[in-house]
């Protein structure tokens, strides 16, 4: 009989049943069972991309209860502006947050827009991917048929409720209602109520009394949409909050009217600033130039177009017959050549002919931008200043898709800090998660830096590293008051406004295109005073609005636009256009200071020297006196340099500032509490 020996160095390895097992070491410890191919291959599975998401929320802007609140109403605000346009209804949004439970919030958002057919609705707002805006070349506020939904499974995973969904197509019609999950396993919805099917809600007292038992908010109208969802977040006013993103979006959509119920039962409306629609954008094919290889190989294997010079013509913008045929000849193929035959190599050709022959840019009627009065008119709305400027530039291509930038520029007012009310300031602290009360004033409120943050704690005469939580009522009446009188114009830097197709990004600046070219452009030249790679300091609030068929973000989560030297090279050129508007502003307002100053001085030595002048000769002094006061109106005549309210001066002498500029008395401006 052989007997079998084991060495440490070296253990059998047997297979029993597809799978690896080896035996006893030395030490007599087992070694780790090792997986074979045809054990990997059992274990492969789909993953559906509910369930991707569902594990990886944070990509969707559900990274911590407050950014998760925001993003909830970003998404459902979105949606509503989005179809009322499209439906060319002038938009009434209704956004309705309530608490409650602790760390636990019930929002609704209806809107007055076309509604949406029984069929939809459970695939709309229960199914990830789905939607009507992803294949279409054209300007809209939503891309990837992501946010409503991704919204309510973020509510169904942190409350277990179930998205509510209530929608009306006409006067006449009756509502539908439904209450649904997303099967995260299959991404698709799961509804709750009429024993899979909704329910049908009917316009009149019994209806409503149905509404309300089931905690919908409903506002009576002739068509529109709600939707309802429960979720795991956190309230809290300041940077970043709901509050300042409803106030942002209504400047970007002066067409907008939005009715607002804060958790603490606040209400206030946001009436429109103009009663007209912006125009509707067209549709538009893809750019050849914006095509890349890989995409044309598919392209010429899906198109049902006879003739490759038909495919290009079908399939393209800007391309005609002629440019058509230049193409072919580049690549060397015929016109009437079957796209079915045409292998990798003959797309090869294809493409190289593209890149090299001569493409009108695409066309602009894709996108609609604010424009430079309603720029101006929603930041005056908003923002308190003494000057304001806006610029539209030209639109320009990346990557095929067009875009154009926008640029407002509000110069002066007070800070955000300074319009604070005490009870608001009392709520923000009680809310901040901030360690220390210099952390707070820092990140609570757009445009104060570290420097201004000392000026506000040292006048207070409180500690920097206190905690805002802990601050007695006597301390918050002083903080309050040293945020009132305190000169922060020195140490406050410029807050920026980020927009994409009207809709603003409140997050991850400093990974935006943007945020990296404010920072990079020379606003000394301008007036203002800036370290180098950093924001300038000045009263200074900037919007920056890029629209384009498809705003290239950084994420899922739609909160910064990637840097494309194109779209880089258009941000610094707008830039650039309304920082001249305001130089011009600031050097002629230090001229108007300086001339002042010197008529105050003239002012205060010419009665002394027309009395001595009649001391000396007898000369009339009153006479004298109003002759020298002539004299030094007329040689200071820039102190009286006055301006109409687009910014124009009202002696034809003086240069203008180029238009697209709006001047106000901040003394008649009142302050915001």
């Amino acid at each position: 009989m052989s007997e079998t020996t084991s060495s440490p160095e070296a253990d059998d390895l047997t297979e029993t049943n597809g799978e690896a097992t080896t035996g006893s070491n030395g030490d007599g410890h087992k070694n780790r069972r090792r997986a074979t191919a045809q054990s990997m291959a059992a274990s492969q599975k789909e993953i559906s991309v509910s369930e991707f998401f569902a594990k990886n929320r944070h990509l969707l802007g559900f990274d911590n209860p407050r950014k998760a609140l925001l993003t909830t109403v970003k998404e459902a605000v979105d949606n509503a502006l989005d179809a009322c346009e499209e439906a060319g209804i002038l938009p009434e949004i209704w956004v309705h947050i309530e608490r409650v439970g602790e760390d636990r919030f019930k929002v609704g958002v209806q809107d007055n827009g076309p509604g949406i057919v029984r069929a939809q609705i459970p695939l709309i707002f229960g199914k990830l991917l789905y939607g009507s805006k992803f294949h279409r070349m054209r300007m809209s506020r939503g891309q990837q048929g992501i946010g409503i939904s991704a919204a309510g499974m973020y509510g169904m995973l942190t409350t277990g409720k179930p998205v509510k969904i209530m929608s009306k197509v006409s006067k006449r019609s009756d509502a539908h209602y439904y209450e649904l999950q997303i099967d995260t396993k299959r991404n698709r919805p799961d509804i709750l109520n009429g024993k899979g099917e909704g329910v049908v809600i009917e316009p009149n007292d019994k209806g409503r009394r149905n509404t309300e038992k089931h905690g919908i908010e409903w506002v009576e109208i002739d068509h529109g949409t709600r939707v309802t969802i429960e979720l795991e977040a956190r309230y809290q006013r300041g940077r970043g909050s709901v509050d300042e993103y409803l106030e942002q979006t209504a400047m970007a959509n002066p067409h907008v009217m939005v009715h607002y119920t804060d958790p603490d039962g606040s209400v206030w409306d946001r009436p429109r600033v103009t009663d007209t629609l912006p125009p509707e954008p067209r549709e538009i094919k893809p750019h050849p130039y914006g095509v890349e290889l890989g995409r044309l190989v598919g392209m010429l294997k899906e198109t049902k177009a006879p003739t490759i010079g038909q495919f290009l013509i079908q399939s393209f913008s800007r391309v005609s017959p002629s440019i058509a045929r230049k193409i072919c000849e580049g690549a060397k193929l015929g016109v009437r050549t079957t796209p079915a035959k045409c292998e990798r190599q003959e797309a090869d050709a294809i493409y190289k002919s593209i890149q090299t022959a001569k493409i009108p840019a695409p066309a602009t009627d894709c996108l609609v931008p604010i424009g430079e009065d309603l720029i101006l008119k929603g930041l005056h709305q908003i923002i308190p200043g003494e000057f304001y400027a806006a610029a539209t530039r030209p639109p320009s291509v990346y990557r095929g898709n067009p875009f154009l930038i926008e640029v407002g520029l509000a110069f002066g007012g007070t800070s955000p800090a300074q319009r604070i009310s005490i009870d608001g300031l009392k709520e923000m602290l009680d809310a901040s998660d901030a360690r220390t009360l210099r952390q707070f004033l820092s990140m609570t409120f757009d445009g104060i830096g570290a420097d201004a943050a000392d000026k506000i704690i040292a006048a207070s005469e409180m500690r920097p590293r206190v905690s805002p939580g802990k601050l007695e009522k006597e301390e918050i009446v002083k903080l309050h008051e040293a945020m009132q009188n305190v000169n922060l114009n020195d140490g406050q830097s410029m807050s920026i406004l980020r927009y994409a197709n009207r809709v603003p990004l409140q997050f991850q600046a400093a990974a935006c295109a943007i945020t990296q070219t404010v920072m990079g452009t020379n606003w000394r030249s301008y007036g203002l005073s800036q370290s180098r790679g950093s924001l300038p300091s000045g009263p200074v609030t900037l919007m920056v609005h890029m629209a384009s068929v498809w705003v290239p973000f950084t994420s899922e989560s739609k909160e910064a636009v990637a840097s494309y030297p194109e779209i880089q090279k258009e941000l610094r050129l707008a830039l650039q256009a309304v920082g001249r508007k305001l130089a011009m502003f600031l050097r002629k307002r230090l001229k108007v200071k300086h001339e002042g100053q010197r008529r105050a001085i003239f002012l205060r030595y010419l009665g002394e020297v027309a009395t001595a002048v009649h001391a000396i000769n007898g000369t009339d002094r009153e006479q004298l006196l109003e002759r020298l006061m002539k004299v030094a109106q007329k040689r200071t005549a820039s102190a009286d340099a006055q301006f109409d309210d687009r910014g124009r001066p009202l002696e034809p002498t003086e240069k203008d500032f180029g238009g697209s500029v709006l001047i106000v008395d901040p003394a008649s401006e009142p302050l915001e509490k």
